[in-house]
Order: C-alpha cells, then sequence, then structure tokens
C-alpha cells in the first residue's frame, strides 16, 4: 500500500508539471497569434500611398567593363556625342543645334571645366542630354600611368562633373583618346560608368575644315552608330557648322538617334 501511495503521487506530480508546460505553450501560441494578428491589422491601416512611399527593393544594375558603341534603341539609330566641353562659346551653340533638331547627345566633359561653368553642365541635364566622365587633365597617355593615377584621373573627374551638375548622374566614361586599360574600364564601371567609345571620328579636332568632317560622317558612318564631335579644346567653330549640316542629313537618311548602350543591347 505505502508503495502505490508514492507512486500514485509521483504520476500526481507529473500530471502537473506537463499541464503547467501545455499552460504556457498555449499563452505563447496565443501571444504569437495576436502579435500576428495586430502586425495585419496594422498593414492593412496602411494607406496604398503610405506602402508606395516605401523604396523597391530592385538590385543594382551592374554596368559592363566592356567598351560600349552600340545604340540603346538599336536598328538605325545613332549616338551623338560631344567631347573636351564644356565651353562658354561653343557649347551652347552645340546646344541650339540639338534642340532645332530635337537630338540628344553625350557630352564627355572635362572635370575641371564643368567645375568653371557649373551653369552650362545644368543646362546640359536640363534638356535632356545624358554626362560623360572624360577625366580631370584629358591625359591622352594615362594608359601608360599607374593604376592609382588613372583612378584619380576618373573617379575626380566623375566628382567634379556631378557637383557642377547639381548631383545629376554622370552615365559613361571616355578616356582622352582611347586610352583605355582593362584597370580604367573596371574602375569606370565599379562607379556605375559605362566605357564609351565611337566608331566614326569626325577629326573635327584638327580642324580639317567644315566640309571634311561632314565628308568623314558621311562615308564612316557604316563603321558604327557612335559619332565623336568636340565642343571645347579651342575654336569648334567648324565643329559647330558641320553638327548644323550633319544632323538633318541624318534624319534624311532614315536615321534615328538614341544613347549608347549601358548594360547589354
Amino acid at each position: 500500500m505505502r508503495l502505490k501511495g508514492k507512486y500514485t503521487a509521483h504520476i500526481a506530480v507529473v500530471a502537473s508539471a506537463v499541464g503547467l508546460s501545455l499552460a504556457a505553450w498555449g499563452a505563447s501560441a496565443l501571444t504569437d497569434g495576436e502579435a500576428a494578428a495586430k502586425a495585419g491589422v496594422e498593414q492593412q491601416k496602411r494607406t496604398p500611398a503610405q506602402q508606395a512611399e516605401e523604396p523597391a527593393k530592385v538590385p543594382p544594375v551592374k554596368v559592363p567593363e566592356s567598351i560600349a558603341h552600340a545604340a540603346e534603341a538599336g536598328g538605325s539609330a545613332v549616338n551623338i556625342t560631344i567631347d573636351d566641353g564644356p565651353d562658354p562659346r561653343w557649347t551652347p551653340k552645340m546646344l541650339e543645334i540639338l534642340k532645332e533638331n530635337d537630338v540628344k547627345a553625350v557630352f564627355c566633359m572635362v572635370g575641371p571645366r564643368a567645375k568653371e561653368y557649373p551653369d552650362l553642365v545644368k543646362r546640359v541635364v536640363a534638356e535632356g542630354h545624358r554626362l560623360c566622365d572624360h577625366t580631370t587633365s584629358h591625359d591622352t597617355t594615362m594608359d601608360k600611368k599607374p593604376v592609382a593615377y588613372q583612378k584619380q584621373q576618373i573617379l575626380d573627374g566623375k566628382k567634379m562633373i556631378e557637383d557642377a551638375a547639381g548631383g545629376a548622374k554622370v552615365e559613361y566614361y571616355r578616356a582622352p583618346g582611347g586610352a583605355f586599360t582593362p584597370d580604367s574600364r573596371r574602375i569606370a564601371a565599379a562607379a556605375g560608368m559605362r566605357p564609351l567609345g565611337w566608331n566614326v571620328d569626325t577629326k573635327d579636332f584638327e580642324q580639317p575644315g567644315t566640309a571634311a568632317i561632314v565628308h568623314t560622317v558621311k562615308s564612316e558612318l557604316s563603321n558604327g552608330p557612335t559619332i565623336l564631335f568636340h565642343d571645347g579644346g579651342g575654336d569648334r567653330s567648324q565643329s559647330v557648322a558641320a553638327l548644323e549640316q550633319v544632323l538633318p542629313w541624318l534624319k534624311e537618311k532614315g536615321r534615328t538617334f538614341s544613347f549608347p548602350v549601358r548594360t547589354t543591347p
């Protein structure tokens, strides 16, 4: 009888402990359920406008290190690119011609020039054109310089241009004289700038005459869609006159206008 009494008492203790555990679990489950229900109610209380204010979780687009030549629009589209400015005399003239023809271009700017003429940089952006980093000193031998030097030229130039633009994004990087290196392309792409080449070098930098510049465009357009002009680095009156003739001619040939690719065609 004594042994049976002890056994019965032991069973009672165990049952009591189990009962307490189940009660605690039930309370915990209830609390979690209440929390979930409360969160659901709070979510329902948020208006569509409030939910729209939350930033979309879009993965960043990786910019390729390869040199871009193609047009975003593809087909018969061409890209007008203009280097070495901004210049207070020639850049406004270029902008007027572009506006008259309803054409957008990429302006590859030299950092200190952009810093000197921020109003021109802002005008370029305001009129729908894109910005390109053309380094700080336009060193055409930078492909033979140390990587640290290339990095400074590229990133300092980018910052100067973006500061002058009031924060507008620089979307491309063009090496002076085409002096790209694997390192410079990597540095530019990592900073969100697509390396940008050209297919038609108008040679306007050498001031060969307006007729010669126009002839170069017409004869070399089959090389590809990206055309190189200049609005800085000297007297660009021939470049302005040539651009004024080239844009209507391109339209007559059924060409449309685009920007160079930044990711994939």
